[in-house]
């Protein structure tokens, strides 16, 4: 008698694994850049609806970009450590079933853009969409498709910046190409860890394609990373508190080079998980920013 609501609770835990619900890291990645573009956009007052929007969206997104990775991917996962126990890799989810849940994901996320009534913000979520699904597939022949990654992470900047201005000026291009940076740092990190499967399998990470200059590329793409938010700075006027944040991101990413510069698979890892600080303090420089020196209340 209750083997089916059992069959049930299995499904669902079978199907937040397949979304990687279970392991938040990559929702807080793409969140972070969409929230410093919320907060910037609106200079420190953004439409909470807008808001709710946005983290709800980076949520489905995020969980259906996953399920399309592990689509592509299914094939290549159960010969690699990490990934081998994912729920397509192994058997667990059917293709169908992992089909019908990322279209079930986009049509919600669709959904949500709705009540903003703008024709541009869903042009922008179509692309948003391309670039999602068709990431997992750049590691077939894009050398560093860490690339492609940080614009897709980072394509809520564009949006986030049209949903308040209906428009997109220069400072959220230059947000987004700093996203890029941060995101072939940070994601060549956790390219570490995977390497030597990753030569196995055949396909190209980063971490591959930089091979012993792996630990320098990381730290050159944190200092491009944060250079150019610094000129994003300059560009919105900000102060004191929004150069403090890039400040402590500096000595995260400082951290983060003694923890990979042995290639220790977990101490790489460990860096890869602790860039949610990393723009945790960047939003928190700029949320104080409008706070305290322009007045503006945090929340």
């Amino acid at each position: 008698m209750n083997a089916e609501p059992s069959r049930l609770i299995d499904r669902l835990n079978q199907y937040e694994k397949l979304m990687r619900l279970d392991k938040p890291i990559g929702i807080l990645l793409l969140l972070w850049p969409t929230l410093w573009a919320l907060w910037l956009s609106a200079y420190g007052t953004p439409s909470w609806i807008i808001v709710w929007i946005f983290v709800l969206g980076t949520v489905l997104m995020r969980s259906a970009g996953c399920v399309v990775n592990d689509l592509a991917d299914r094939k290549f996962d159960p010969h690699v450590e990490r990934t081998k126990e994912r729920p397509l890799a192994a058997g667990k989810v059917s293709v169908k079933e992992a089909l019908v849940l990322f279209f079930a994901l986009v049509l919600s996320a669709f959904c949500l853009i709705l009540p903003l009534r703008s024709t541009y913000i869903i042009g922008l979520s179509v692309a948003a969409l391309f670039l999602a699904a068709s990431y997992p597939f750049t590691k077939r022949f894009f050398a560093v498709p860490q690339a492609y990654l940080g614009v897709a992470f980072g394509f809520g900047i564009p949006m986030a910046y049209a949903a308040h201005l209906d428009m997109i000026p220069a400072v959220a291009w230059w947000m987004l190409l700093s996203n890029v940076f941060w995101a072939v740092a940070y994601d060549t990190e956790y390219a570490m860890v995977d390497r030597e499967d990753d030569l196995k399998i055949g396909i190209k990470t980063s971490a591959i394609t930089f091979g012993r200059f792996d630990v320098a590329a990381v730290m050159a793409c944190y200092a491009a990373f944060l250079a150019i938010l610094a000129w994003v700075g300059v560009l919105v006027q900000a102060r004191w508190a929004y150069f403090s944040g890039l400040a402590a991101a500096a000595l995260i990413a400082g951290y983060h080079f003694t923890l990979i510069r042995g290639r220790d698979r977990q101490r790489c890892f460990k860096a890869f998980l602790h860039n949610n600080w990393l723009g945790g303090v960047i939003f928190l420089g700029i949320v104080i920013d409008f706070w305290l020196l322009r007045g503006v209340r945090p929340f």
